[in-house]
């Protein structure tokens, strides 16, 4: 990555954003484009579109990444000054004990500590048992007092862990999912543009709500109205232990983009992204997806009348955690995957099946 591309990556990654409280991330991505995009606008959702103009009459793309995380909310403050919290988006509880983490409060953030009674303390049934996400809490090392000045219900915590790089090429942070889908959208923008442009108009669009309902990416579908939409995602990498190929298939980070190929998917727009990796020696992967994929895809190709939608992801380790994994490399080749198949659109192009 360009030195100026991956910090706008790192900050993006790092703003923290769980569905519902995503203007910290909506900002960034705003800032990065707004040199860029003819228009950067954002609606009332919070869902950021960039606008890059075409030069003829080709077909509208928009490229969707959700620029929401996974986090938690303050949902009650004890005397003491301890805090119950409530999930956004899915977490797996086993992992949540003794887990650093950041509230985020009106006037800064505070760091917290996931707490529970340690194993020692713990009854015997109790320590074979996956523990309930009520029974802990957010110790803030304050006193009730000052955690009650300090924290409203509502606010909003995220996993106390930012992004770093790793072994070869590898990166780990949280929220890789999805404002990694994200930077890939504004990145593909850039790459047009320096490339002297595309047909059609091509909107980056960064949506929000995505872990609660694909919220952000229906009516981004829906206003911006593109002839095609393709939702730029993570998906789960099969390539370490434990995991059953027979099940969920093979896809290895360091492969490539992957592209989804199934119902909801448009199968023009599938061959196109093909003949375009192909057409510039950009290794890919394919996922079979025989129902609706649960991204922002399923509410792209179901807006209005239906949309020529599409489904490309990036291989992801150890989704919905602290510490999601992936190869660089492969975000890099999707973002030119993306923007070589815009370049490549042409007038007239029938995306009828």
């Amino acid at each position: 990555m360009r030195p100026e591309s991956f910090e706008f990556f790192q900050t993006l990654i790092e703003a923290p954003s769980p569905s519902g409280y995503e203007q910290p991330a909506a900002a960034v991505f705003r800032d990065y484009l707004a040199p860029i995009a003819d228009e950067v606008a954002t609606d009332v959702m919070g869902s950021v579109h960039a606008l890059l103009k075409g030069s003829s009459d080709g077909p509208s793309v928009m490229l969707a990444g959700h620029i929401d995380e996974i986090g938690f909310m303050v949902t009650y403050i004890t005397d003491d000054g301890y805090c119950a919290f409530a999930p956004i988006g899915g977490h797996d509880p086993q992992i949540l004990p003794g887990m650093r983490v950041d509230v985020h409060t009106k006037d800064g953030v505070l760091r917290g500590v996931l707490g529970r009674l340690p194993i020692h303390l713990l009854e015997d049934e109790d320590r074979k048992a996956v523990v309930k996400m009520h029974k802990m809490f957010i110790d803030l090392g304050m006193s009730g007092e000052d955690v009650k000045a300090k924290v409203r219900i509502g606010d909003p915590v995220t996993y106390g862990v930012g992004l770093e790089t790793f072994g070869d090429g590898m990166a780990v942070s949280r929220a890789f999912d999805d404002k990694m889908g994200a930077y890939i959208c504004a990145e593909a923008l850039r790459l047009v543009k320096e490339a002297g442009g595309a047909a059609g108009d091509l909107v980056a669009a960064g949506t929000v709500q995505e872990e609660i309902g694909l919220r952000g990416g229906t009516t981004s579908a829906y206003s911006q109205d593109p002839v095609v939409g393709i939702a730029v995602e993570v998906t789960h990498a099969t390539d370490y232990l434990d995991v059953d190929k027979r099940k969920f298939g093979e896809v290895k980070c360091g492969g490539g983009p992957v592209l989804s190929r199934g119902a909801n998917i448009n199968p023009k727009v599938l061959d196109l992204l093909i003949e375009a990796a192909e057409a510039e020696g950009i290794p890919y992967q394919i996922e079979g997806a025989p129902r609706g994929t649960g991204t922002d895809a399923n509410a792209i190709q179901l807006s209005r009348g239906g949309k020529a939608a599409a489904l490309v992801s990036v291989a992801l380790r150890y989704m919905h955690t602290p510490t999601e994994v992936l190869c660089l490399e492969d975000v890099e080749n999707t973002a030119k995957l993306l923007a070589a198949f815009v370049r490549r659109l042409e007038p007239g192009t029938d995306f009828t099946p």
